[in-house]
């Protein structure tokens, strides 16, 4: 290699080690600063009083209340949605981000640039932000929440009666919307404990569809025409309760409920004793529904008892295999029952005093005539090519 060739070649080595360096500069310039142990926490004490908390508001443009979440002994609810069950996972996941809240970075103190951050006061009418109240604690806690800096999975806040903003640990992505606040399963009673289904159009003959144990592999339709067969997927409808989210929930004072004649009428029953009762109507393109739910004792009890096998009793059978009733997660009837009850009981507390905004499939399970649920009638010539 010539002298001329070795200065070239350290000249490019060089060159490319300061283009590194440059490099990690302008990299560590995109990261937060991190504060000096000992900045704290957003809201601190939070973390160790997280089970005290018992209510949470948050606020918009205009200080005017969007959601408002209350913890009482039945749990949390949502206020702005007549007092509906509230999405406790969302909430605790929510509140534990707050809690771990680290302050990362000091922002602007300048009142002219908080808009920039989305961490104005929230009397504003533009305020792009909002405010949380927490209460339940020693002390009311507030926090304006302002806009998230996803490249550093962190967010922009600042306490309301503090100048100093800051760049805080973690992503709050607060919703504004009580619906979406909302614990949104209804119910979800599995196809496998569905005995009977009844249901009724407004001015059609009912329908009824049954088992009479819950291993037979399908429902009989009852009253069946003359020389026609019911249609298996007709069973698809023991799965309605299956899964059953709500789309929005109201108080029935809010809404206007079409004449008795003109409602859907549905009923299911478990072979367990429980029985739903829907009453459902199609309004301006949603669908509606009321529920109510009941136990029969006598059902509930009487299935309970059959269920309950014993070895003994499983080997006189001369069955070498397991029986499902030994894997019950718990054989006892008594506590079956209390739990039976206890299930009508919360069924029913989000029924009653509402009306209920529900998935256009489930309201189609509902709204099913004979034709519906019966196999095509064999046409004149496949009789003739029969005979």
């Amino acid at each position: 290699m010539t002298h001329l060739n070795a200065r070239a070649v350290l000249g490019l080595g060089a060159a490319a080690i300061i283009a590194v360096i440059a490099a990690l500069m302008i990299s560590s310039g995109r990261q937060p600063v991190s504060e000096p142990k000992g900045a704290g926490y957003a809201l601190p004490g939070l973390r160790d009083h997280l089970n005290e908390i018992r209510s949470v508001t948050i606020l918009g443009p205009e200080n005017k209340t969007m959601v408002s979440l209350l913890k009482e002994e039945q749990g949390w609810k949502v206020l702005e949605k007549d007092g509906y069950p509230a999405d406790s996972g969302k909430l605790r996941e929510m509140l534990i981000t707050l809690a771990n809240a680290e302050l990362l970075e000091r922002k602007t103190a300048n009142v002219e640039r908080y808009a920039d951050l989305g961490v104005e006061d929230v009397q504003a009418k533009e305020a792009r932000g909002v405010e949380l109240r927490v209460e339940g604690l020693s002390q009311s806690a507030r926090l304006i929440v302002g806009k998230v800096d996803d490249d550093n999975s962190a967010t922009f806040i600042r306490r309301p009666e503090e100048k100093q903003s800051w760049l805080a640990k973690g992503v709050l992505r607060i919703d504004r919307d009580p619906l979406r606040w909302l614990d949104k399963a209804l119910t979800d009673i599995p196809s496998s404990r569905i005995m009977e289904i009844k249901l009724s159009q407004p001015g059609s003959k009912s329908l009824r569809l049954f088992k009479s144990k819950p291993e037979d592999s399908a429902y009989t339709v009852a009253d069946l025409p003359s020389g026609r067969e019911a249609d298996p997927a007709s069973g698809g409808l023991a799965s309605t309760l299956a899964g059953l989210s709500l789309i929005d929930v109201f108080p029935v004072s809010a809404v206007t409920i079409p004449p008795e004649s003109n409602l859907l009428n549905a009923q299911y029953r478990t072979f367990d004793g429980l029985t739903i009762e829907v009453k459902a109507w199609n309004q301006e393109g949603r669908h509606y529904a009321q529920f109510s739910a009941q136990l029969d004792p006598e059902l509930a009890e009487s299935h309970l008892q059959s269920e309950v096998v014993t070895p003994s009793q499983t080997a006189d059978a001369g069955n070498t295999q397991s029986s499902p009733a030994l894997a019950t997660p718990d054989p006892d009837p008594g506590r079956r029952l209390d739990a039976l009850n206890k299930e009508v009981e919360l069924l029913n507390r989000r029924f009653s005093g509402r009306v209920f905004a529900i998935p256009a499939d489930k309201y189609g399970n509902m709204d099913k005539s004979w034709a519906d649920v019966l196999k095509p009638a064999p046409s004149a010539k496949t009789k003739g090519n029969r005979s």
